[in-house]
């Protein structure tokens, strides 16, 4: 199970730097590559916006 971000996403970048598998790429928002993500939950305690959640 990946996470998903939601559009309330501000593409700053805060998870994809925590990631320690670099399973995010900020494009227009974040995007979780679910092949990659190990579900460890860094990203989501770091989103300013609350904008990541477990799928």
């Amino acid at each position: 199970m990946a996470h998903t971000v939601s559009d309330e996403c501000i593409a700053c970048g805060a998870c994809a730097d925590t990631c320690p598998v670099s399973a995010i790429e900020i494009k227009d928002k974040a995007v979780v590559d679910p092949d990659t993500c190990i579900d460890c939950g860094a990203c989501e305690s770091v989103c300013p916006v609350e904008a990541i959640k477990a799928e």
